[in-house]
């Protein structure tokens, strides 16, 4: 195998279980070809650059909206639930993204001084709150957000039924932790 060069699209070769586990202590390699081998990688380097390319994405959309990752949570939440005509409380939010309910506070009181929520009464509850997305930020957020996962989804549309179960097994496989 060739040593790799500098630049970042052969790092490949660090997916390549030849180089990284050469005694095949963690992956037995003795009934995969050097073509399965290689396709494997391949495969493996594909999630690596999707992966990035969320983070490069979600971090584009944070920044452009001067946000952290959970204000960023809270309002896809926001979005979503408004779209399902669903009535946004505290509680609700603090449930969704695992968080206090002093944390929660914090966050409303940053995300409605930046103007992307306002707090409201509760249409059927007197003594809850109400939270909604500001039409700015909606618009905002569905330019960023919802047009990366409008092309992911015409991306998996575009599958056959059977290669979305392949699909969807493999990450299935994938996020039941380790073997």
């Amino acid at each position: 195998m060739e040593p790799p060069s500098e630049r970042s699209e052969d790092a490949d070769w660090l997916l390549d279980p030849r180089v990284i586990d050469a005694d095949q202590q963690l992956v037995d390699r003795s009934q995969l070809s050097d073509d399965d081998i290689a396709q494997i990688t391949r495969v493996l380097a594909g999630m690596r650059d999707w992966r990035e390319e969320e983070e490069r994405i979600r971090l584009r959309s944070r920044t452009d909206m001067d946000l952290n990752e959970n204000d960023m949570r809270a309002l896809r939440f926001l979005v979503a639930s408004k779209h399902i005509g669903a009535v946004v409380t505290p509680g609700a939010l603090a449930a969704h993204l695992d968080i206090s309910t002093a944390s929660t506070t914090k966050l409303l009181d940053r995300l409605a001084a930046a103007g992307h929520i306002t707090r409201g009464p509760h249409p059927t509850d007197r003594r809850a709150l109400a939270i909604t997305i500001t039409p700015g930020t909606h618009r905002r957020v569905r330019e960023s957000v919802g047009r990366t996962h409008a092309r992911r989804f015409h991306v998996v549309a575009n599958m056959s039924a059977a290669e979305r179960e392949v699909i969807i097994d493999f990450l299935a496989e994938l996020t039941t932790g380790p073997a």
